[in-house]
C-alpha cells in the first residue's frame, strides 16, 4: 500500500475514524474521572488514618507503642533474672520439714519428746531432738547431707527424716 492510497483512505473514512477517537477519548476521561475520585477518597481516608485516636498522629502513636513494648522487655528482662536469683536462693532455703513426737520414757504421760528435720531441695540440713524427762531435757542436733548423716541416728529421728525427704516438690 502506497502513501496516495492510505491518504484515500483516511479521507473516505475520517468521520467512522473522528468518531472511533472521540469515543475512546471518551472512555479514557470517563476512566480518568473514576481514578481522581478514588485517589480523593483514599487521600481522605489516608489522613483520617493519619491523624489517629483523638487526633493524634498514627507515626507517633505507633512510636509511642514501641517505646512501651522496649520498655516491657526490660522489664520482663529484669523480672526474669530476679526469678533466678529467688530459685537459686530457694535451692538452700528450708522447704521440707518432718516433725515426730515421741514418748521418750514410759513414765512421762504425754509425747514430749520430738524430731524435726529441717531439709532444703537437696536433703541437705539438720535433725533437731528433744528428749524431755522427769529430772531433765536434752537436746542434739544432727548435720544432714544428701539424706544421710554420719552421726547415728535413733527412729524417731530417721522417721522425721523420711517424712521431710518425702515432701519433696
Amino acid at each position: 500500500m502506497d502513501i496516495q492510497q492510505f491518504m484515500k483512505f483516511m479521507a473516505d473514512n475520517m468521520p467512522f475514524i473522528v468518531t472511533g477517537m472521540a469515543v475512546i477519548m471518551l472512555i479514557m476521561l470517563i476512566v480518568m474521572i473514576n481514578q481522581a475520585l478514588k485517589l480523593n477518597y483514599m487521600k481522605k481516608r489516608y489522613r483520617k488514618m493519619m491523624a489517629g485516636v483523638d487526633g493524634a498522629n498514627l507515626e507517633r502513636l505507633l512510636m509511642g507503642h514501641i517505646d512501651e513494648v522496649k520498655h516491657v522487655v526490660e522489664e520482663n528482662q529484669r523480672i526474669d533474672a530476679e526469678n533466678q536469683r529467688m530459685d537459686a536462693l530457694l535451692q538452700t532455703a528450708v522447704t521440707r520439714v518432718g516433725v515426730v513426737r515421741f514418748r521418750a520414757f514410759e513414765d512421762m504421760g504425754s509425747d514430749l519428746s520430738y524430731a524435726v528435720a529441717l531439709l532444703d531441695s537437696h536433703n541437705n540440713g539438720v535433725v533437731l531432738s528433744s528428749i524431755f524427762g522427769r529430772e531433765d531435757s536434752r537436746s542434739y542436733v544432727k548435720p544432714i547431707e544428701d539424706g544421710h548423716s554420719t552421726y547415728t541416728m535413733t527412729e524417731e529421728e530417721e522417721q522425721a527424716l523420711r517424712e521431710a525427704m518425702a515432701k519433696a516438690q
